[in-house]
């Protein structure tokens, strides 16, 4: 699908998912920082792969296995394209975001972190970025260091020069935050932490989606991204990474595919990527990625931007006119992504998910994986409301209502 100009009710019909009837209503999806849904030529590739092209990789010469070959390499390759990797080489498959951190953590982390070493991360964190350097420190010695958030929930940078020294040796943060969609200022916290020599980890889960990324421009060492945040398949992420340091990297796991020679002491490995992906790898998760990556080239990042913001805006000024409803994140649109994390008066998260439910309205209600983000604004959890290119002022009108449901129940 190619469009002139951004159109959400064609855009909705490419996702069969959205017109199904949960509870006697009309699903109202809002759990995309979750996992997006799949629009139509996503599915159809996925199928299309399994009914047509469905033989491993690389191993075969016959025919199936050389179209499964280049469609799954060819997906890489729209990959590099998406985030301004300078060669395809540099793209690694993976499971998603985590194992993608995972993988620095362990191939990167355990050979080059020492004793007295700091690792600076911060308080926004998913758990996916705070627990492997957790990991990496108590083995290596090295130290973790945060930065802290204001009452807003974006970075407090005044004290960076303190945080990033001499010790700092990585930097690991993430582009927006899932928890309270901020996007936090990467490119600036990068250029510091070149000045001290440290390497920096992003971590793209949500930036990828809601945002136009370019790895040169960041000017990062390493970007991860899943494929189930941006309307591609579950079980395939990516880790782009800088050939040298990819180079220089032990592989993160041992088996087929990842060896040039095996000896019966010793063994070789493959080039670039291939040294980092053991085994058969999840096919039909990259064919499928790279139709999702198809997809959203095709509508344009700008107009999903625009689109997310001017949506989001309406439902913050939606939701402030309700009475003792407290909204979490930055109070400036600019500085959020398509994320509106919220309590409501004396009413459980858990609760109001539940009741909102039975209104057809899918929300999320919990830590979100990022506790430390909970305990800085005093809370155990938050419902999340979380929009993408499908959602409409509609949606967050069906979202407002359910929330009166909500109020009229617990006073």
């Amino acid at each position: 699908m190619t469009t002139t100009a951004f159109d959400v009710q064609a855009v909705r019909a490419d996702f069969p998912i959205l017109g199904q009837v949960v509870h006697g209503k009309t699903l109202v999806y809002l759990d995309s920082a979750a996992t997006s849904q799949k629009p139509r030529p996503v599915l159809d590739a996925l199928r299309s792969y399994y009914d047509l092209d469905n033989a491993n990789v690389h191993r075969g010469i016959h025919e199936l296995s050389r179209r499964a070959t280049d469609a799954y390499e060819g997906a890489r390759e729209k990959v590099a394209r998406w985030i301004n990797a300078p060669s395809p080489k540099e793209i690694v498959w993976t499971r998603g975001t985590t194992e993608a951190i995972n993988l620095v953590a362990h191939s990167w982390g355990l050979d080059n972190l020492n004793e007295g070493d700091e690792i600076l991360i911060s308080v926004l964190e998913h758990h996916s970025n705070i627990v492997p350097w957790q990991l990496v420190a108590a083995r290596t010695g090295a130290k973790l260091r945060y930065i802290e958030l204001d009452d807003q929930g974006r970075w407090i940078l005044d004290d960076l020069s303190t945080l990033l020294n001499d010790r700092t040796k990585l930097v690991a943060v993430s582009h927006v935050s899932n928890a309270l969609g901020t996007i936090n200022p990467v490119k600036d916290v990068v250029a510091r932490a070149r000045e001290v020599g440290a390497v920096v980890v992003v971590d793209g889960a949500q930036g990828a989606v809601h945002t136009r990324v370019d790895v040169q421009d960041l000017g990062a060492d390493f970007y991860a991204l899943s494929g189930h945040k941006m309307c591609g398949p579950t079980g395939i992420g990516v880790l782009w990474g800088r050939a040298e340091l990819l180079d220089a990297m032990a592989p993160y796991q041992g088996g087929g595919e990842m060896i040039e020679f095996v000896h019966r002491d010793h063994s070789t490995w493959a080039g670039l990527p291939h040294k980092f992906e053991a085994g058969t790898p999840n096919i039909a998760g990259a064919v499928g990625l790279g139709a999702a990556v198809d997809y959203l080239a095709g509508i344009g990042m700008d107009a999903v931007v625009a689109h997310e913001r001017e949506l989001v805006g309406y439902a913050l000024d939606r939701l402030r006119e309700i009475e003792g409803m407290r909204i979490y994140g930055p109070e400036s649109q600019a500085e959020r992504s398509a994320v509106v994390s919220f309590t409501l008066a004396a009413s459980h998260p858990h609760d109001i998910s539940t009741i909102l439910d039975a209104e057809g309205v899918a929300v999320r209600a919990g830590h979100h994986c990022a506790q430390l983000v909970m305990k800085h604004f005093g809370v155990a959890a938050t419902a999340r409301a979380s929009f993408y290119l499908y959602n409409t002022r509609e949606d967050v009108d069906r979202l407002v209502d359910a929330l009166g449901v909500v109020k009229r129940i617990f006073g």
